[in-house]
Formats: structure tokens, C-alpha cells, sequence
């Protein structure tokens, strides 16, 4: 049987995959059409508390809090700010910091795994059979090459070449024409981390690098311009001005763009052997932060399956999953996303009535706020589970503390599941390096059995030998 896969883009979903897939021991190809070179211009800026804790179950974590910064509130739209210190999770803040440098250490991670990197290498077909799938590429110097795998991921972004080859459509709409992007150098420095604000038929975003320059993100409905007419520093300073007060001194852009802002979202996550995840399954609107890191849970979910499958650990339904479980969740992403924006840039009477009613709702109602932290953050996310079993199956397992005094997302790392009890328990079987088996440092009584990915797989209130060894059996293999 072939173990290989190829993921298709390297930006941050298929560098975190692909590590996650070498670090297990499956030989992964990662092809990527762009020279090797981690670009500054992307446009994600923050990273979410369940990111975060993800990438600390990957010994990440720790690395981008001390370049990042940390912002405890986030600013929606009108006087609605969100609270961010009251979310159960070590990572109780957004950390804003531009995508390159989550980039940097998902590279560095994926390559010190093992991935095999093809650069300025263009996937130009793919067919799929019983037995795996067929890439054709074509490299840097023109040349033609047939590629075989097990699993191909499309991780290629909004035009995935991957979802076309499939034959997958990606319905939606365009929310936003005329976005412009630019990459400045400020006179004043803004009073906040993050500045953001709406006025009227004009919206603008700041923030920034961390190496002196500001991203600037602007919108003005009364400009509707096509994606190819020109910018200039000055549209993007009137804009600014507009929503801000003020242009805070914008002077030498290194960069300047439009884009248009769309909602989308393909039917299917999976077609046979083929899988797509980021920006390549699902698109939306920038507001909340949420892109980045929607994508980034998806190759979190999809890595261990696939390595548990191609390892004999686990059945080929497990797969199926994937679409079960993430498929809800983008499509959730784009309705929150898109809400926020159009209440950011509501203009009639009974919208921003609407908006004013969910802001009182938010700042007064407990559970609605943190319904709305949850969804935003990511960690009020819980997956499907089977009729019959334990509350908590798929459900977030936040960091506990254990016996030995680590914490649940360190004994998370290396890809393993993590059998947790109120007394040492001494498993039957063996599991390869794929289990780890902790105790409470509490006095927990419930055992608990938690994916790779930190969502709980089984869990029981009483501790039965033999249900734990069938849950084992069933979930570890």
C-alpha cells in the first residue's frame, strides 16, 4: 500500500499538516508553486485561544507569545468590545502578529519532520483511483512529472487548483469589493494594539508588524473599484481619515492592493482520496481574525486521521469524519464572520437597531457572551457525537493539570491520545508511542480519553477495565 500523501500550498494550513503528518512517521510531499521565500504580505494578523492551544500541544505555542502581542479585548463594531480574559484557557487573549511568523515555525517544524518541499512546482492534474491518486506537476524549469500518493490535501488557497481538479464548486457571493490593503510606515503610533473603527460608508483596520511597518485595511462604500484599478497612498489615507479621524501620518507603503472580501464555501470537504482544508474549502470576510485560524484547525483535525489510517491504527471510516466535523464549522464561521461585518458597516434604521439590541444582549446576558467568546475564539466548538455516550464526547478538553505535574496539551505532543484517571491504570495493550496515561491531579473521577487534536474521543464517570480497554482498542487501534 502507498503511505504517501501530498498536501498541495504551503502556507500555514498545509505546513501544519504536513508536519503533523511526517512527525508521524508518513512520508509527506508538499508542493508549493511560489519560490521558497515566506512572503510579507499576508493579510492574517492574530492568533485565537484554540489555535494557540493547538500549537502549544506542538510545543509552538510558547515561541510565537514571546513575538507576538498580546490584546485582551477585541474591539467588533460600534461600542462593542469583547472581553477575552474571562475564556478558560491559558491562552485567555488574542495574539496579534502577522501570519509570516507562524509561518517560520510551521516550516522550520515541518522540515525538521522530514517533508519533502517542491518549490516553484505547479500541480497541473489529478486523477484518482481505487488504489490512490495521480498528480501531474510541472516543475521550475518547465519539466513534466507524474506524482503518486495515497491522500492528496488541497491546502491551495481560494483558487485551489485541487477543488477545480475535483470538480468541486465553491458557491457564495462577493461580500466586499474594494478592499485595499497597504503596508506603511506611521508618524503617530495608534493608542491601541489593534485600531479598528466604522463611520458612516467607511471602514479602516490597523495593525501592527512588529518591525515598524502597519498593515492598514480599508474600506469605502462609496468607492466601488475593481481589483485591477490602481491604488494610491492617498485613497488609502482619505479612507482612513474617514473612519478614523485621522491617517495617523501613513508615509512610505512598501506594498499597496484591493481585493474584494467573499463568502464561500465548498459542498464537500472530501471527493474519494481527495481532501481540502484553509482557504481551498471555505472563504469569508477578514472580521473576527477568524481565516487563519479556521484553517489551521482543519489540518489538526485531518492529520492524525490520516496518519492513524495510513498506520493500520484506525478504519478507513474515520476519514468520514473530517467532513462531519469541520464542515459545520466553517460553514458557522462564515455565518459569525459575515454578521460582523454587516453590523460593522450597518447604514438603515432596522440594522442598526439590530446592532444595538445584540450589544446590549452581549454586554448583559452571561451565556450569550460567552456563546459568542466561544464561537469567536474557537473553543466553544464541540464536534458531533453518537447518540448514547458520555456528555463530554467531542466536546474541548481544556488543559488540565496532571498528577505528575505537566499539562494535558504537553502530554498532547508527539500526536498521541491521552488516557486520563483518577488512579494509575496499567493499559494491556501497546500502543506504539501513540498513548500517553495520566492521572488527575485533582480529584477528578471521570476518565477521559482525548484525540490528538484535544477534543475527548470517549469518557466515562466510573473507571471499568474492560470499557477502558475497549475504548482504547476502538479509538487508539
Amino acid at each position: 500500500m502507498n503511505h504517501t500523501v501530498i498536501v498541495v500550498g504551503s502556507g500555514p494550513t498545509g505546513l501544519l499538516l504536513a508536519g503533523d503528518l511526517a512527525a508521524a512517521g508518513v512520508p509527506v510531499t508538499l508542493l508549493e508553486k511560489r519560490p521558497e521565500k515566506i512572503s510579507n504580505l499576508s493579510r492574517a494578523f492574530v492568533l485565537h485561544a484554540r489555535t494557540l492551544e493547538q500549537l502549544d500541544a506542538r510545543a509552538l505555542a510558547d515561541d510565537l507569545e514571546v513575538i507576538g502581542q498580546p490584546l485582551d479585548r477585541l474591539r467588533l463594531f460600534g461600542r462593542l468590545t469583547i472581553d477575552l480574559t474571562p475564556l478558560p484557557s491559558r491562552f485567555n487573549h488574542l495574539l496579534v502578529l502577522p501570519q509570516y511568523e507562524v509561518e517560520k515555525v510551521l516550516l522550520r517544524r515541518a522540515a525538521e519532520a522530514g517533508v519533502d518541499f517542491r518549490y516553484e512546482t505547479e500541480m497541473t492534474g489529478l486523477t484518482q483511483d481505487a488504489d490512490g491518486v495521480t498528480v501531474e506537476t510541472r516543475g521550475p524549469g518547465g519539466e513534466s512529472e507524474s506524482l503518486r500518493a495515497a491522500y492528496v490535501v488541497g491546502a491551495d488557497g481560494m483558487r485551489s487548483a485541487v477543488r477545480n481538479s475535483i470538480g468541486l464548486p465553491f458557491p457564495g457571493q462577493s461580500v466586499i469589493r474594494s478592499v485595499v490593503l497597504a503596508d506603511v510606515l506611521l508618524d503617530e503610533k495608534p493608542d491601541t494594539l489593534l485600531t479598528v473603527a466604522t463611520v458612516g460608508d467607511a471602514f479602516a483596520f490597523i495593525a501592527p508588524f512588529g518591525d515598524g511597518y502597519y498593515r492598514v485595511i480599508g474600506w469605502n462604500r462609496a468607492h466601488d473599484a475593481a481589483d485591477d484599478e490602481p491604488l494610491d497612498l492617498d485613497e488609502v489615507k482619505e479612507i482612513a481619515r474617514l473612519a478614523l479621524g485621522r491617517d495617523f501620518g501613513m508615509r512610505d507603503a512598501r506594498w499597496m492592493s484591493r481585493f474584494h472580501s467573499d463568502e464561500r464555501q465548498a459542498p464537500a470537504y472530501r471527493v474519494g482520496r481527495v481532501f481540502l482544508a484553509g482557504d481551498a474549502a471555505h472563504v469569508h470576510t477578514p472580521a473576527g481574525g477568524q481565516g487563519m485560524n479556521t484553517g489551521l484547525q482543519d489540518a489538526a483535525n485531518l492529520g492524525w486521521k490520516l496518519a492513524a489510517v495510513l498506520g493500520g491504527h484506525a478504519p478507513l471510516t474515520l476519514l468520514d469524519s473530517y467532513q462531519s466535523e469541520r464542515h459545520p464549522v466553517g460553514r458557522a464561521v462564515l455565518r459569525s464572520s459575515g454578521g460582523i461585518v454587516r453590523l460593522a458597516m450597518a447604514k438603515r434604521p432596522w440594522t442598526l437597531a439590530l446592532r444595538a439590541a445584540l450589544t446590549t444582549v452581549l454586554d448583559h446576558v452571561p451565556p450569550a457572551r460567552r456563546k459568542a467568546l466561544g464561537q469567536l475564539t474557537g473553543i466553544g466548538y464541540a464536534y458531533p457525537a453518537p447518540r448514547g455516550t458520555h456528555r463530554l464526547t467531542g466536546t474541548r478538553a481544556p488543559d488540565l493539570s496532571l498528577a505528575n505535574g505537566t499539562r494535558l496539551y504537553e502530554a498532547l505532543r508527539g500526536g498521541r491520545f491521552v488516557l486520563i484517571t483518577p488512579e494509575a491504570y496499567d493499559t494491556k495493550g501497546a500502543h506504539d508511542g501513540r498513548l500517553a496515561v495520566e492521572r488527575w491531579a485533582s480529584d477528578g473521577r471521570t476518565a477521559l480519553l482525548v484525540r490528538p487534536d484535544g477534543y475527548v474521543a470517549w469518557a466515562a464517570d466510573m473507571v471499568d477495565p474492560a470499557a477502558v480497554e475497549k475504548a482504547l482498542g476502538e479509538y487508539v487501534g
